[in-house]
């Protein structure tokens, strides 16, 4: 394998990171509602265990209400316990149908709460990336030591992954200050 490839393969991982991190944050709540809070929740569908989205249709009705539209039925019931079942605190009210889930208001001692969560979260991916760096510098070491890449090449690519890695941080960075700045703003 080549420097070039090792910086590409290694760009590519620390984007998988950098989208797991996006992903994780979604499930964080804010004082807003987001359909995308219901995507740990899972129904009993015939025996199977399901997520939410797939038995039915996640909607916003406004700022602080999702709505649960189920494709069945006889869904309604399940649907309504497997939410209030779930971690999230959320107690939602069926209208027919329909079922509401109103998010409840949150106290500024759980906006605080959910800051440390999303920086601890941040830390967590950027040591990911950090390690993606260090096993790019150790396969680039090998290189040198196999004598298929010279010590020059290996302080360019060092400094080019370690750009690399800058940018990715400071992107997670970005990242933790939005949805911290999501979380406390009222």
């Amino acid at each position: 394998m080549a420097i070039d490839e090792i910086k590409k393969a290694l760009d590519v991982k620390m984007d998988q990171a950098i989208s797991a991190f996006k992903h994780n944050l979604t499930k964080i709540r804010t004082g807003r509602a987001n359909p995308a809070l219901l995507d740990t929740v899972h129904v009993d569908y015939y025996g199977a265990m399901l997520p939410l989205s797939q038995v039915a249709n996640l909607s916003l009705l406004d700022a602080r209400t999702v709505s649960v539209q189920p494709w069945e039925k006889g869904m309604g019931a399940k649907i309504e316990k497997a939410i209030r079942d779930s971690d999230l605190g959320l107690n939602p009210s069926s209208m027919g149908d329909l079922i509401r889930v109103p998010m409840p208001l949150m106290t500024e001692e759980r906006r605080r709460e959910l800051t440390k969560v999303v920086r601890g979260e941040g830390e967590s991916s950027k040591i990911a990336v950090r390690n993606l760096r260090r096993d790019a510098n150790e396969a680039v070491k090998k290189l040198v030591k196999d004598k298929l890449a010279s010590e020059d090449d290996q302080k360019r690519s060092e400094a080019e992954i370690q750009k690399l890695t800058d940018r990715h941080i400071a992107e997670v960075d970005r990242l933790i200050a939005s949805k911290e700045h999501d979380i406390m703003a009222v």
